[in-house]
């Protein structure tokens, strides 16, 4: 609100020498007070309304000097000459700023962009019993760090992944991540239960929100981890523990299916809404040829110029590709075709192949 009121500045002050100039009151010398126009543009706009500042003075100054006959003044001269002089150092300065600025949001950029990576890992290709591909896109406004999160591990239980979203950004969304992603590389290769690895990740941050410091007040107080977990064992079969999250998506046979929880139950962080957790995960057929997808819900939710979300189960239907990796990119570039190049929330997605049989 107080940017957008900077940037009304100018122009208020513009209207105001006008409406001297062209009153009883245009004795008075404004020239000076015009000059200021571009320069306070400069400050709160980019080269191209700093510009339209310099316009909107230029007309000011043609207006009065003709509404008062006074072109042959030198008065007029020296309001053009110093119009002229601040103008061009404005423009110089607006140009100074915004490279300025872009170059430190670049560097924040690229050590968010770092601090991410080193958190997620990349998705194997090849994971027992299936073919897998990640990717992780970050939106395109801001420098913050999103509090996307995704893994896949094999264990001795079989193959299990994560998918998963922490409300909020920032280094509190980060710790966030890195804390469940923890927790489930950990408790993934000793715990039998997907749902008790579900329960570690809960338990890890319970207890790193505990900590005084770890998390800001807002966080703490409303906090919250949407999470998905899957486990594909040698049997053709995909089990899903949902915690407040997406349901993943089955393509099978050129047709999609949305696998939504037969008890829905809230995400990590609000176990106090959570009465009777289910024993067992729920189970859904995944046979060889069969995909699944697992994605966070900046895909669902990206919309288009007419506020359309983003068909993702049409899409889906739509690509034809030989390898989980070349799926993804091309969901990626129907994606991108949707929301017309800019995202506006981060994007991670999982996917997995069944293959005929284990090596």
């Amino acid at each position: 609100m107080l940017f957008t009121l900077a940037q009304c500045v100018p122009f208020v002050i513009a209207l105001g020498v006008l409406a001297i100039e062209l009153s009883p009151a245009h004795a008075l010398v404004t020239g000076p007070v015009l000059t200021s126009v571009p320069a306070l543009a400069a400050l709160a706009m980019g080269p191209g309304g700093t510009l339209f500042a310099v316009a909107v003075a230029l007309g000011v100054n043609v207006t009065t000097a003709t509404f008062n006959h006074a072109w042959a003044t030198p008065q007029v001269f020296g309001n053009f000459l110093g119009l002229l002089v601040v103008s061009v150092a404005s423009v110089i300065l607006s140009r100074a700023v915004r490279t300025r600025r872009q170059s430190q949001l670049d560097q924040v950029r690229r050590i968010a962009v770092a601090a991410q990576e080193v958190i997620l890992r990349p998705v194997p290709a090849r994971l027992g019993p299936v073919r897998a591909a990640g990717l992780c896109l970050a939106a395109g406004t801001g420098a913050q760090v999103g509090g996307d999160l995704y893994d896949a591990v094999q264990t001795p239980y079989g193959v299990r992944l994560v998918v998963g979203d922490v409300r909020g950004k920032g280094l509190s969304a980060i710790r966030a991540v890195a804390v469940t992603l923890g927790a489930f590389r950990e408790a993934a290769h000793y715990e039998d239960e997907l749902a008790e690895v579900t329960n570690r990740c809960a338990a890890a941050l319970r207890r790193e929100a505990a900590i005084p410091g770890a998390f800001e007040q807002e966080a703490v107080l409303e906090g919250f981890t949407t999470a998905l977990l899957a486990q594909v064992p040698d049997e053709p079969v995909v089990q899903l523990v949902n915690r407040g999250h997406p349901p993943p998506m089955l393509l099978h046979q050129d047709s999609v299916q949305a696998l939504m929880p037969d008890c829905p139950l809230p995400p990590l962080g609000l176990e106090d809404l959570l009465a009777d957790p289910p024993a067992k995960p729920d189970s859904y057929p995944f046979v060889p040829g069969d995909r699944l997808l697992l994605y966070t819900d900046g895909v669902i939710e990206a919309r288009n110029r007419d506020n359309d979300f983003f068909a993702l189960s049409q899409a889906m239907e739509e690509i034809h590709a030989a390898t989980p990796q070349e799926f993804l990119e091309q969901l990626h570039q129907h994606l991108l075709r949707h929301t017309g190049g800019r995202l506006t929330d981060d994007v991670a997605m999982i996917l997995i192949d069944r293959l005929d049989g284990v090596p």
